[in-house]
């Protein structure tokens, strides 16, 4: 195939990689000998070398070991953004477990599913969240627990001898372990893509498929220095872009991690005072948050070099904006979990299209084929979707197999993005063939929600559809018909959602409606509705 896309790369970035056979954690072994003292994690009053992230890194490997952690077992961090997060991943790595990244916010629900599912067997997760956990504990394979304490306050979780246990039991001091048998074959992560059953899936990224990752985003990155940078830790590292590009990347390149247990305006501003970081990795909302702080210009953003857009659209308007006010490049990408994630960036220095995701990573094609057939290649401008094929591209689905060959056919990812690409082998998504909604970079999917709403006493059908936000850029909007003879307010269902669904899941927009736009056939007309709502917004 024709890559049209190579003649428009940086010049520092080669067409091609040769990835090194090694396991994950050994970007973090030549880190910690080449910047031993260079600062790994800065968290408020907290501050770690890269010799002494290595060090608690392998003695927590051993201390899980020491509770019965072994090569394959699937060990959950179900953690915001903490320094024990970092560390805490880092020596799964190391004991040669399985990752099972799982999202704060989910409720039982939907913790039932990732943990059944995934047969995970410890978490290590916030005092704060235990509730959730100690709720579904007896139905579920969990057989042993380790709480952190939340910052500035006690931890009310009771801690047993043999099953429920304070963090810093896996920082007893010990020789430290390192699993040596790990190859880049083997599962690194179940990376879930979304909500409950019919919906989530855990795609089965390798040692190499991150590897992959690191290396190619390196190289597109090329404006960052090694063992000189500081990356904002601001989207969630349970996230797979949070966790490639803020914490897996941050380490091989020797930066120094600057984590955000979550998104407040101000306190990332503050951080750029105290911290003056290098390099943001996020999402639009994040940027477009920051441009509607009345203070901004008051604060010093002049130090970021690179400032990494991806999981939505950025409207051209606010990068414009946002370069202007702080100098900085922004250059938007584009990613999915099934991909390790990410596909296409945007080059740094030659030519950036507003609005693309830019060209194909070094080691990876990438092209848009008719929708129906899925095999005959569009012409230059035509939409169709997306393909894409390299050695960042995951194994399958876990326990999937029919949607794994669906997914992955003949060496391709599909992925079910409808996109063009021009002339120069720049690439536009224009749409989603799937539904899904993208909700402050959060995935949403309409059917999850839809079910959660018809099991309401009163709702006799539902239909959910992402409608433009200006903060989070799409949100969740459910159109609901009522029984016969029921009553039921806007607030009444929100509020029941709310009980059901993580927060950025639950609509935020409720219509009622005597009927909904259908097909011949039944189907309900969601592009109806979507348009519908467009028009009506301006």
């Amino acid at each position: 195939m024709e890559r049209s896309w190579l003649k428009y790369y940086d010049d520092p970035v080669p067409p091609t990689i040769e990835f090194e056979n090694v396991p994950l954690h050994t970007w973090l072994d030549r880190t910690a000998e080449r910047w031993p003292n260079q600062t790994a994690i800065k968290f408020m009053t907290f501050s770690m070398t890269y010799a002494e992230f290595k060090g608690a890194t392998a003695i927590a490997a051993e201390n899980l070991r020491l509770l019965g952690v072994n090569k394959g077992d699937r060990v959950a961090l179900m953690l915001p953004n903490l320094p024990q997060m970092i560390i805490a991943y880092w020596a799964v790595m190391r004991v040669g477990a399985i990752g099972v990244m799982i999202n704060p916010l989910y409720m039982e629900t939907e913790l039932l599913y990732q943990f059944t599912d995934a047969d995970v067997r410890l978490i290590i997760t916030l005092d704060s969240i235990w509730p959730k956990i100690a709720a579904v504990w007896e139905r579920v394979p969990l057989e042993k627990a380790v709480i952190v304490d939340t910052p500035g306050t006690d931890a009310a979780v009771e801690f047993t001898q043999d099953q429920i246990m304070p963090w810093k039991t896996l920082l007893k001091p010990n020789n430290g372990y390192t699993c040596n048998d790990i190859t880049t074959d083997d599962l690194a992560l179940l990376q879930y893509t979304g909500g409950t059953t019919g919906t989530s899936k855990g795609c089965m990224l390798t040692h190499g498929n991150l590897n992959a990752n690191l290396e190619q985003t390196e190289k597109m990155f090329h404006v960052l220095t090694l063992g000189e940078e500081k990356f904002v830790g601001v989207l969630p590292y349970f996230h797979i872009y949070g966790l490639t590009v803020c914490m897996n990347l941050a380490v091989k390149m020797g930066a120094t991690m600057l984590p955000l247990p979550r998104f407040v305006p101000q306190a990332l501003l503050q951080l750029f005072d105290d911290e003056h970081p290098t390099c943001m990795p996020a999402a639009p909302a994040i940027f477009n948050a920051l441009l509607h702080q009345k203070d901004i210009d008051e604060h010093d953003l002049t130090s970021l070099k690179l400032c990494i857009s991806g999981s939505a659209p950025l409207p051209v308007k606010q990068l414009k904006d946002f370069e202007k006010r702080t100098g900085a490049i922004i250059s938007e990408g584009y990613g999915l979990t099934e991909a390790s994630p990410v596909t296409h960036f945007n080059p740094v220095i030659k030519k950036r299209k507003p609005g693309s995701i830019g060209l194909p990573l070094p080691s990876t094609d990438a092209k848009v084929v008719d929708i129906e057939d899925g095999v005959t290649e569009m012409p230059v401008g035509e939409a169709g979707e997306l393909l894409i094929r390299g050695p960042q591209v995951m194994q399958g689905y876990y326990g999937m197999r029919e949607q794994s060959a669906s997914t992955l056919r003949d060496g391709w990812l599909y992925t079910g993005d409808i996109c063009t690409m021009d002339e120069e082998g720049y690439f536009y998504v224009v749409d989603r063939k799937k539904d899904m909604i993208l909700s402050g970079g959060f995935n949403v999917y309409p059917r999850e929600v839809e079910e959660v709403l018809y099991k309401h006493p009163k709702i006799k059908e539902a239909v959910v559809i992402g409608v433009p936000s200006e903060t989070r850029g799409e949100m969740p909007k459910a159109f609901i018909v009522l029984k016969d003879g029921e009553e039921a307010t806007r607030s009444e269902i929100i509020h029941y959602c709310r009980e059901k669904l993580a927060s950025y899941k639950a609509p935020k927009e409720i219509e009622i409606r005597t009927e909904l736009p259908k097909s011949a056939v039944g189907k309900v007309l969601r592009r109806f509705l979507r348009d519908e709502e467009l028009k009506k917004r301006g």
